[in-house]
């Protein structure tokens, strides 16, 4: 199997391809033209469940808004219809676009479905910035086989960008589903660039806070404080322990998981999963691990920039390509 090297990357295109040759290639397609294109491509399956979010008007949901008024749920569910019900039959808009001539599918657009649909590797993120009503979620499913990676994303369900291009543009493009929304402002946090502690304490510091107990935080930090240390070993005092709980636990704006799934053989087995946590600086990665010392579950959490989400996902993804 190819080897893929997520470390750097590339420096430039191939001596024996043109510039544009080597450049990842992106379509902008509807859900309709997605489906529609995925059935000229031999039927191939999408790697996502496309499920209406529709109700009905007379069901149990149904009565309960006529009553109650409507949920954010289904007015989005209502925009969504509407915005379906307006696009153009996705054959037309696909042949005008000289995507689907014939009958037939463009080639690039045909092989690219196709290794959506029969990979050897599997990566799934899920990237979810901000919170409430004003949050936005990213879905982007990426593919591999044979040297050739091809993406499909989304942040509406609606409109999905799909691409592909050679393995070894890989770090860039996963770099592109970290970044952030031009509107995000980073702010500060109270959490080091790289700190060490153990699960159990994160994980009570996360409850006191989902409980309105932000009080139990300051317990926590006089109790467990000497249990957390920075990345080359160093100790905090209390205060200083309460501010980094305090910012893991309360700082939190979004999050962004990777899965990594062997999908070559007959049955697809899952690799390994990486998670990234949104604070008020940016992002951190989370690494969870048991001391070999004291036989314990611990937690590293280090900042991170999109550049480096393909270097941290290289050593789960070798586990498949070795």
């Amino acid at each position: 199997m190819t080897l893929v090297d997520l470390s750097t990357p590339p420096a430039g295109p191939a001596p024996t391809s043109g510039l544009l040759d080597a450049l990842p290639r992106r379509v902008a397609l509807t859900l309709p033209e997605l489906r529609c294109a995925a059935d000229h491509a031999g039927g191939a399956p999408l790697p996502f469940d496309a499920v209406e979010p529709d109700a009905p008007a007379d069901g149990p949901a149904g009565g309960l808004e006529s009553r109650l008024g409507r949920s954010r749920g289904s007015a989005e569910a209502e925009a969504r219809r509407t915005v379906m019900d307006a696009l153009h039959p996705p054959a037309t808009s696909l042949a005008r676009r000289g995507l689907l001539v014939d009958g037939a599918l463009e080639e690039g657009l045909a092989g690219a479905i196709g290794l959506l649909a029969v990979p050897d590797l599997a990566l799934d993120l899920d990237v979810a910035v901000g919170t409430g009503g004003d949050g936005v979620r990213a879905r982007a499913w990426h593919r591999m086989a044979g040297g050739a990676v091809a993406t499909l994303a989304t942040v509406d369900g609606v409109v999905f960008e799909l691409a592909w291009f050679a393995a070894d543009h890989w770090p860039a493009e996963l770099a592109r589903v970290a970044v952030l929304p031009e509107d995000h402002r980073a702010t500060g946090s109270g959490v080091p660039a790289h700190v060490d502690l153990p699960y159990e304490l994160a994980d009570a510091a996360a409850e006191a806070v989902r409980s309105s107990r932000p009080d139990l935080l300051a317990v926590l930090a006089a109790q467990e404080g000497a249990t957390v240390r920075g990345g080359d070993g160093t100790t905090y005092d209390a205060t200083e322990v309460l501010d980094v709980l305090a910012g893991l636990s309360g700082e939190v704006q979004g999050r962004l998981r990777a899965l990594v799934a062997d999908t070559s053989g007959e049955q697809t087995t899952v690799v390994g999963v990486l998670s990234w946590v949104l604070l008020g600086d940016g992002w951190h990665a989370l690494r969870t691990y048991r001391d070999r010392v004291g036989d314990e579950a611990r937690v590293e959490v280090r900042r991170v920039e999109p550049a480096d989400l393909g270097p941290l996902l290289a050593p789960v993804l070798a586990e498949v390509t070795r």
